[in-house]
């Protein structure tokens, strides 16, 4: 299936140092694109993949799953591995799952990990039950760009209930793990957020085994953060603190 535009992936080959993008469900490397384009400008070797299932239709999506999306992040995590000397992974909603499971399984692999509104838990109480609920509703609304500004962040705007019921399973192998995570986290969260309630922060930095753990508010977006109008507050803090820690 043809790609849709803007929803490339993104990599670069120079830079000792590399940096792992992880986008969110039912989005695409679009929502972080400017982000990876700036960090590899500052001398990282960068790898924003796209993952199974999005950035084409939401027919596709309805078929892969979290170990379809895991297995995409692993698998570039090896590449940058095999020429970086330290690489991090910075991370949008659902990404930030993916990241955290990369840090549980892989730590000696994961340098640090930058999550912007990162997603273990959703708004809605019907997420645990979208497993059922999706043989009588197959789709719903999409949950895309949501932001002060106005931007296209390259989702759908149907959701697949199959795929929700993956990602809540995601999280269910993810959070009773967080005390795996020990590598340094760096985490924006939206004081506004129509998508990620804030129990999903409080769930992971209270979870994790981390001694170095910074949050940050972003008083001035919404969830897609990193196209809204603190991204360039997102990328500047998040240079310095790989630079801190390379």
């Amino acid at each position: 299936m043809a790609q849709r535009p803007s929803t490339e992936p993104f990599h670069t080959d120079t830079g000792e140092v590399g940096v792992l993008f992880v986008h969110g469900f039912t989005g695409s490397p679009a929502s972080l694109r400017g982000w990876a384009e700036r960090t590899a400008s500052a001398g990282y070797r960068v790898s924003l993949p796209r993952l199974p299932g999005h950035g084409t239709r939401w027919q596709e999506l309805a078929v892969t799953s979290w170990p379809d999306w895991y297995a995409c992040v692993d698998r570039e995590l090896s590449d940058l591995r095999a020429s970086c000397d330290k690489v991090f992974v910075a991370s949008l909603s659902m990404g930030g799952a993916l990241s955290l499971m990369l840090a549980e399984k892989r730590p000696e692999d994961v340098a640090g990990l930058v999550m912007v509104n990162p997603a273990v838990t959703a708004m809605s109480r019907l997420v645990p039950f979208a497993g059922t609920l999706r043989r009588f509703v197959p789709t719903v609304a999409g949950i895309a760009n949501d932001a002060i500004l106005e931007i296209d962040e390259g989702a759908y705007d149907r959701t697949p209930l199959a795929a929700v019921a993956g990602m809540y399973r995601l999280w269910c192998e993810v959070r009773p793990y967080l005390d795996l995570v020990s590598c340094p986290l760096l985490i924006f969260r939206s004081e506004v957020d129509h998508v990620v309630p804030p129990t999903s922060v409080e769930i992971i930095t209270r979870q994790v085994s981390s001694t170095d753990v910074t949050v940050h508010r972003l008083a001035n977006s919404y969830h897609v953060a990193t196209m809204d109008n603190d991204a360039g507050f997102i990328v500047d803090t998040s240079l310095e603190f790989m630079a801190e820690r390379s």
